[in-house]
């Protein structure tokens, strides 16, 4: 993922809401949101192995960004992929998984990683200090760090922050973080990026030429029951047209 809005037990309804966009070059070979055969469920980078969103069906979760920082060349010996698909298919918690993770998070290249027992919520980066536990309330993740004010992610957090007064579905969560606008150079963060480059990334669904762009959305409800509903929609690469996945399980 490369832009997430989390309301994590904000609304009196649902537990959590999610709404994501996934920013990656269109020719990737990618297999979308379905339940693997460990019983998972979760979209698939046939490159690399792993997913950047998935869910356990006991309500186990968790979520991963890039970090960018074109000013330092990493040499990964792991793909961050895994980081999701690892701890879903493990029997650690939380704490313990990003205890393990933080060991040798120097062999991956720059990472935010969510992940949730459904109970508590913990966040941990390679860019940033030691993993944290996540409280209650809205959150915003891009490419910086949780809840770095970069102009996209806060209009993000405002968004979702709008849906609280109301009973939102998958369309609502869906048609949030669609905004093409970019931003003025000087609000923006100092990523290493061309200018140009960093402007272009400034945008919540992003299209930059030839091939490189906002390619599916995430939104996932879950209710106090623990019902969860998921929607993928992936995204044709001129934006014409998109095709939805829909799953919805029980813990």
């Amino acid at each position: 993922m490369c832009l997430v809005a989390i309301a994590w037990k904000a609304h009196p309804d649902f537990p959590l809401l999610i709404s994501a966009n996934r920013d990656e070059v269109f020719h990737r070979p990618t297999s979308p949101l379905h339940r693997w055969d460990s019983g998972i469920f979760a979209g698939k980078d046939l490159q690399g192995g792993g997913t950047w969103i998935g869910f356990h069906p006991d309500g186990k979760w968790a979520l991963l960004t890039n970090y960018r920082d074109y000013t330092q060349k990493r040499n990964p010996k792991i793909s961050r992929g895994k980081l999701v698909l690892d701890f879903l298919e493990s029997d650690l918690t939380p704490e313990n998984y990003l205890d393990k993770i933080w060991e040798k998070k120097s062999e991956f290249d720059g990472f935010n990683l969510l992940v949730s027992d459904g109970d508590k919520l913990y966040y941990a980066s390679n860019y940033g200090d030691s993993p944290m536990e996540v409280p209650q309330g809205i959150h915003g993740l891009s490419n910086g760090l949780l809840n770095d004010p970069w102009p996209k992610t806060e209009l993000a957090k405002n968004q979702l922050s709008e849906l609280m007064s109301e009973r939102p579905n998958q369309e609502q969560l869906l048609q949030t973080l669609k905004s093409t606008a970019t931003f003025p150079p000087e609000t923006l963060p100092k990523t290493g990026a061309p200018l140009p480059l960093e402007v272009g990334l400034s945008a919540q669904f992003i299209r930059i030429q030839p091939d490189y762009g906002t390619v599916s959305s995430t939104a996932v409800l879950r209710s106090g029951s623990g019902f969860t509903q998921l929607t993928e929609r992936t995204f044709d690469w001129d934006y014409r047209s998109f095709k939805d996945q829909n799953i919805n399980f029980q813990p």
